[in-house]
This record gives structure tokens, sequence and C-alpha cells, in this order.
């Protein structure tokens, strides 16, 4: 079985199904609602073990009711939670999301400043071997040992490049790959040209890099080749963790041996099942689910 560690953010996330966003100071009723476990590299690692890969979590929580959620949430779903580690006198970090009918979110995150950024326990921590590591940019001194850790194994290390990713700057010269979101891209290089900032990453760094952009689909760049991989046509309901399904699945390609463009159209049909279903992390697609998809969906160019 394909090994994966992650590292980063856990989050419990209270989602509320609104017709349109709030926009002003006053009392709204929504049409639904549901408390779910969330988190970039914790949300990657409950897509990987959904798609058949062993996932290891590497994460930060308090001792508290949250924290609480946050564990029994992820061994449910498959990830070994051997390190999560849990600090007394801190909180677990916890979002309000709101959904519209068009499957936007709005997300309103609280993040405890007392919980500690070292990571230098994660060096030890680490299983012996495994065949890919992905980090996010919440945690970037864990990122920064994760990534370090890869290189100098020789395996794949995928940087979720979201914003702001500026505190994040020694993992992303480590990673050998930085998957950008469209806001990462932009708060990285500093201006919307995302064609030339590609370009200018993949100079800087040496990495292979690409940048997701929701229907418009997938460019990339490694060195001077580069090319593109559309998205899938759908009926979005919820995009409420598209993007860490993406990541946690183009990872696990990427472990199992697969090239980055064939990595991205898997990640894609991930990521685009994962916006066809409302009830979150039970709505993560299976590998045989995607597989399927695979042999009948369109692109959308």
């Amino acid at each position: 079985m394909t090994k994966i560690v992650t590292a980063g953010v856990s989050v419990v996330d209270f989602v509320f199904l609104v017709d349109e966003m709030p926009r002003r100071a006053e009392k709204y009723r929504a049409r639904g609602g549901e408390i779910m476990g969330g988190g970039g590299a914790a949300n990657a690692a409950v897509a990987i073990a959904r798609l058949g890969g062993e996932a290891l979590l590497a994460s930060r929580i308090g001792v508290d009711h949250v924290g609480e959620m946050i564990a029994t949430g992820l061994a449910a779903d498959g990830v070994d939670c051997s390190m999560l580690r849990r600090f007394a006198q801190c909180r677990s970090s916890f979002s309000s999301v709101f959904i519209d009918q068009s499957g936007e979110r709005q997300i309103v995150n609280f993040r405890d400043p007392t919980l500690p950024m070292e990571a230098g326990w994660l060096t030890a921590a680490l299983p012996d071997d495994f065949d890919a590591a992905l980090a996010d940019t919440r945690w970037p001194d864990g990122a920064e040992v994760l990534m370090r850790t890869a290189r100098a194994r020789g395996v794949p290390g995928v940087l979720d490049g979201e914003a702001p990713i500026r505190e994040a700057e020694a993992a992303l010269r480590l990673a050998s790959h930085i998957a950008f979101s469209a806001q990462g891209l932009r708060d990285w290089c500093g201006h919307d040209d995302l064609d030339k900032a590609l370009a200018e990453v993949a100079l800087e760094t040496g990495a292979f890099v690409c940048v997701t952009d929701g229907a418009r689909g997938v460019n990339w760049r490694h060195g001077s080749a580069s090319g593109s991989e559309p998205a899938f046509v759908i009926a979005p309901v919820d995009t409420l963790g598209a993007g860490d399904v993406w990541h946690g699945a183009f990872a696990l390609l990427l472990g199992e041996g697969a090239s980055p463009p064939e990595a991205i159209r898997f990640a894609n049909a991930v990521a685009a099942l994962k916006c066809q279903r409302t009830n979150g992390r039970a709505g993560y697609p299976t590998r045989a689910e995607t597989e399927d998809f695979l042999k009948e969906a369109r692109t959308c160019c």
C-alpha cells in the first residue's frame, strides 16, 4: 500500500447551507447544516485513505473537546493519527463555513496563536519510509521538516501552495512539486498573470509547479516544459474541501509512480466528484468511483 505523510492543519468545520452569503450585521437562518472535520492536511489524508492509500497525518491540536472531535473523526476515516500531537492549555482550530446555492463557500477560521509552531519533534516522529509527502502552509515549521525529509529520501514532496505562502517559503524551496491555488500563486508573485507567475516560480525553484483554477483546470510548468489539464464538466453543489482532496489525490498518484500530468488528471476527477456531493468527508470518492468517473466524464475543453 502506498504510504503518504501529510503535515498541516486539522480543524472542525461548522457548516451552514445558506441561500446567499450574509452581507449585513443581522441574523440569518440556514437551510441546512453539518459539523464535520476539516483542514487542508487532514482532509487530504482522509482523501488518500479513501482512495486506497496509507495516510499518516502530522498535526497539532489542543487538549479540548474540539481536539477530541478532530482525532476521533480522523481515526474513523482510516487516518493514522500517531503523529497528531496534543498541547495542554491550547485550543484546537475550528471554522464557521457558509455555502451558498451555487456551491461557493466563505470561511472564518480560528487558530490559537499559543499553539506551538516549533516542529523539531516531527523529525523523530516520521516513519522510516514513505512514498510521498504533502504539506499545507498553515504549519510552516512542520512543512519545512517534512519537505526536507522527503528531499533527503528522494521521494516526492508536495507543497499545497495556499495563501498566505510567504511564511512557508523555506518549505516551498525544498518541495519537489508545488501545487498552487490561483490565490496562492498571486500571493507569491504579487501580480495576476498566472502563466508568467508559473514560469517565474519554475525558474526560481526548479520544482514542478502547477496552479489549480477551478473550472479553468490546471496549468503546469517544469523547466521549459509546460502543459495543462482541463477540468471536468460538472454541476457543483459544494466546493468545500475540493482543493484539499485534489492535493491528497495528486500526492498519492505521485507516490505510486505516476507522471505529474497523470496525477493532475486523476486529482481533477477526485475534486470533481467531491464538488457534486454535500456530505463532507463522507462524500470523498473511492478509487473505484474515481476510475469509473474517468471512463465517462467530459472535460471543459
